[in-house]
């Protein structure tokens, strides 16, 4: 199974790992996050990311869902990308998590697609009701 690790500013992949349970009603034993803060030293963030990959890696390979792309987690995130093994997605929303947890037990590849198409479906202008 795909591991999924959400590296993000402070208690952001906290909040979505608790919104995602709670919505799937599961244990998310693949799933862990990783909270980054500007005053985190890098070097050290990198070990405890690296050490999180190894814990999750069962050979499926891990995605990296980050925050703003460009921040500091993102910034952390490409720093661990290994093509086929671990890639990363910024711009992590909770529809996309969700995406990436329904089809976490298909390829890397197919785990990354869904996820962003999940994220990037879950975006949308709500109108208002008809009178």
């Amino acid at each position: 199974m795909v591991g999924i690790i959400l590296v993000t500013h402070v208690t952001l992949g906290e909040a979505l790992i608790s919104c995602a349970h709670h919505i799937m009603g599961r244990p998310l034993d693949n799933l862990a996050q990783l909270a980054v803060s500007k005053a985190d030293d890098p070097d050290e963030i990198l070990g405890r990311a690296r050490a999180m990959i190894a814990e999750l890696d069962d050979g499926s390979g891990v995605l990296l869902l980050t925050d703003i792309y460009g921040g500091t987690p993102s910034n952390v995130a490409n720093r661990l990308i290994e093509p086929g093994k671990v890639e990363a997605v910024a711009g992590v929303n909770l529809p996309m998590l969700v995406r990436a947890l329904t089809y976490s037990h298909q390829s890397l590849e197919v785990v990354v697609s869904k996820a962003i198409t999940g994220g990037l479906e879950g975006v949308l202008y709500i109108l208002p009701p008809i009178e």
